[in-house]
């Protein structure tokens, strides 16, 4: 379990101190940051089907990155290590450059109808296992995590909010998902990767930037 001084960075000490909170601060760490996850924090995330992952490059630039996909798509193989899928994207791979660039990342998984939530921040590693990968089908790689810390936070601000329906995008068992409008865009055409270059034509052909942003406007891209 990290002390106080090893969670919190100079910085974070000197501004507890200016608003006279270091001592509550001292206790928070004391009473809820633990080194690797709790009976109920696993079964927690494991029910979770998103979460909100951190990163940050080698010139301290950060990314918040939202992750969707089936409900458990953050595999707890132990309370100390986690893994997690990468799905098809818009190609900047920017969440999975950073984690191999740096290894650290924090990871916000959030329940908005209870509401609850939990932290967990770690060292991370990105892989092509094939073992790991046959978990999640339809993932490119897969992102290992060594939990560093994890605790609960305070959900007093978090506004409650009505889950409707999945994505239709999530990849199913076999790891098929819909080919998204986004790469139907004429403009992108040859720049796509070579996977997809033809693809439109079969999906009902290309679109504009203009139908395209009317898709997302309308909800339906």
């Amino acid at each position: 379990m990290p002390t106080a001084d090893e969670f919190y960075s100079q910085s974070q000490r000197k501004i507890q101190k200016e608003h006279d909170s270091h001592n509550l601060a001292d206790a928070v760490v004391a009473a809820i940051v633990s080194d690797e996850l709790q009976d109920e924090q696993i079964e927690f995330i494991s029910k979770l089907d998103y979460f909100f992952l951190s990163t940050v490059n080698r010139n301290g630039e950060p990314t918040v990155s939202y992750k969707g996909g089936p409900v458990g798509l953050v595999n707890v193989v132990s309370p100390r290590k986690l893994v997690f899928p990468n799905y098809d994207g818009n190609g900047m791979f920017l969440s999975m450059g950073n984690a191999t660039e740096t290894g650290k990342i924090g990871m916000l998984f959030i329940d908005m109808e209870t509401p609850l939530r939990v932290r967990v921040q770690g060292t991370a590693k990105v892989s092509e296992n094939p073992e790991l990968l046959a978990l999640f089908p339809g993932s490119n790689m897969v992102v290992e995590v060594a939990v560093t810390a994890v605790f609960y936070n305070c959900a007093r601000y978090i506004h409650k909010h009505q889950r409707i329906e999945n994505s239709r995008y999530v990849p199913n068992e076999k790891g098929e998902q819909p080919f998204p409008a986004w790469k139907r865009i004429n403009l992108l055409q040859e720049v796509l990767q070579p996977k997809d270059i033809g693809r439109a034509e079969q999906e009902g052909g290309t679109i504009s930037i203009e139908e395209y942003d009317q898709k997302v406007q309308e909800g339906t891209s």
